[in-house]
């Protein structure tokens, strides 16, 4: 299905690009969330009429993206887990626990934006954890997890 996109999307394109893409993801993701419309004549000339107006919204997406990575990066979170004596988890951290200790912080983050390629963190210990905040922007937080051990 050939789509135009209305908005920059990571690994297919940037605003007015006309790509082709599956039937169920073009209909499922991008048609119902606003990022495309279907490549008609009509819809050709309407992402040119509005392409200044997107680009201008794309620009302050990034932008406000830059400032949230600004204050991400000059934070240390610290999280508190239950333990056993050698500083292993009872549980895990996971992408919602760092992404509701960042917003805390004063930092509003989605859980959708903590990238932890190697699955949940289940060992006390600092880490760096990537945020992908936009297509462009990634920050990279401080995360500190400190291991309570049971009396």
């Amino acid at each position: 299905m050939e789509v135009i996109l209305f908005e920059k999307i990571d690994r297919l394109g940037g605003i007015g690009d006309l790509v082709n893409v599956k039937a169920g993801f073009a209909r499922n993701f991008l048609l119902p969330q606003g990022k495309a419309k279907v490549a008609t004549e009509a819809n050709k000339a309407e992402i040119e009429t509005r392409r200044a107006e997107l680009e201008k919204l794309a620009s302050e997406a990034v932008s406000s993206a830059e400032k949230r990575r600004e204050t991400i990066e000059t934070l240390n979170i610290e999280i508190t887990a239950k333990s056993g004596t050698e500083g292993k988890l009872f549980g895990s951290i996971g992408n919602t626990d760092i992404a509701s200790a960042l917003t805390e912080a004063g930092v509003e983050v989605e859980k959708r934006e903590v990238r932890l390629p190697d699955g949940p963190l289940r060992q006390a210990g600092e880490y760096e954890i990537t945020l992908h905040l936009h297509a462009e922007v990634d920050a990279v937080a401080k995360v500190t997890i400190i291991g309570e051990e049971d009396a």
